[in-house]
């Protein structure tokens, strides 16, 4: 397998990392991560007692879950500029290269 890589105008080689796992055990519900994604990969979600996953409606303000923490919804939107890693302050994100 060979790694995806892009050559900048500058004639650098760069090779983007795509986002491939979120640590929820670490994930605090920030929502930083969410607000910096430009492409919708991101979503919050509730966590019931069984760890299961609630979807929040708008300013949802039940107590069904036990706390909040962002998932990965849409992998394949990524364009890989790893902003989220970039802004999380628990470093929930791992980020892998793309290979062809």
């Amino acid at each position: 397998m060979t790694t995806f890589n892009v050559t900048l105008p500058s004639g650098a080689t760069w090779t983007p990392t795509f986002v491939a796992a979120l640590d929820e055990n670490k994930c605090i519900g920030c929502g930083r991560c969410f607000k910096v994604c430009p492409r919708g990969v991101l979503e919050l979600v509730g966590l019931d007692e069984e760890g299961e996953h609630i979807h929040l409606e708008g300013d949802d303000e039940d107590d069904e879950y036990e706390r909040k923490v962002m998932t990965i919804a849409h992998k394949e939107l990524c364009i890989g500029c790893t902003a989220c890693a970039k802004i999380c302050p628990k470093k929930c994100y791992t980020h892998a290269a793309a290979t062809v």
